[in-house]
């Protein structure tokens, strides 16, 4: 998942400078957000920031007077701050991520209460978007996913425009399903102008993806078993592909 817009995506409520002790309302002045307080090893105080957008842990002295910022590990190796930093900041915003994909406007293709749910930001023009739609029929053919298709245009010139006709259409889900069907070749209605309602879905859509940082499509989101967000940019290969989907669908 990209970290940067986990942190943008987050509201978290800052710690007050006059509540911290005087090296870390230094560091603020050199560009870190405080966000929480923890406690540290050894009667030191932790600190939870940001830093250019990324995550940052900054641990006190007992006495107030020094700071140290990086990661923490303890005797085994293990890096305490990064897990800090992926519990509290990044797991939180990536839910936060997720109920912005809920409401925007998306396809439904497969069963509404199937026990796992996958956005998906696609071009009608994306030929990956066509292998990925092909990749999950075992999966929402047997009932286990069900993929919410955010449609996009950023390919062709013409993207849009057909993005918006299969919106448009009287049925969307049927409409992509035949789409993808013919390997994009299937003729549309393509509108002279795009609708207000659909421009407007369209533009909502593509800010979405910017804001997950995703650069191409298909871009495809999924929460893993610890409710954590995770991010696949482009054709999944079959090991990807398994743990996207909830697992290997069994042959009879």
């Amino acid at each position: 998942m990209t970290k940067r817009l986990l942190l943008l995506a987050l509201a978290p409520f800052f710690l007050h400078a006059s509540d911290l002790p005087a090296p870390v309302k230094a560091l603020e002045q050199q560009g870190i957000t405080i966000i929480k307080s923890f406690p540290g090893p050894n009667g030191m105080t932790g600190y939870l920031g940001k830093f250019q957008e990324m995550g940052v842990t900054i641990y006190v002295t007992p006495d107030g007077k020094h700071a140290i910022s990086g990661y923490l590990y303890d005797e085994q190796g293990t890096n305490l701050s990064e897990k800090l930093i992926a519990l509290e900041i990044y797991a939180p915003a990536g839910r936060e991520l997720w109920k912005q994909m809920e409401k925007a406007s998306w396809i439904q293709d497969g069963k509404a209460d199937a026990p796992r749910t996958i956005y998906v930001f696609a071009d009608p023009f994306c030929p990956y978007c066509h292998q990925f739609w092909q990749q999950s029929r075992p999966w929402i053919d047997a009932g286990k996913v069900q993929i919410r298709t955010l449609m996009v245009g950023v390919i062709k010139p013409e993207s849009r425009t057909t993005a918006a006709a299969i919106m448009g259409a009287k049925d969307p889900a049927k409409t992509w399903r035949d789409f993808e069907q013919s390997g994009g070749k299937m003729a549309l209605d393509i509108p002279a102008a795009i609708a207000p309602e659909q421009a407007k879905a369209l533009n909502i859509n593509q800010k979405l993806m910017d804001e997950l940082g995703a650069n191409a499509t298909p871009a495809i989101y999924y929460m893993n078993d610890a409710n954590e967000l995770q991010q696949v940019v482009g054709l999944p290969d079959a090991e990807k592909l398994a743990v996207m989907m909830g697992g290997e669908i069994k042959k009879n």
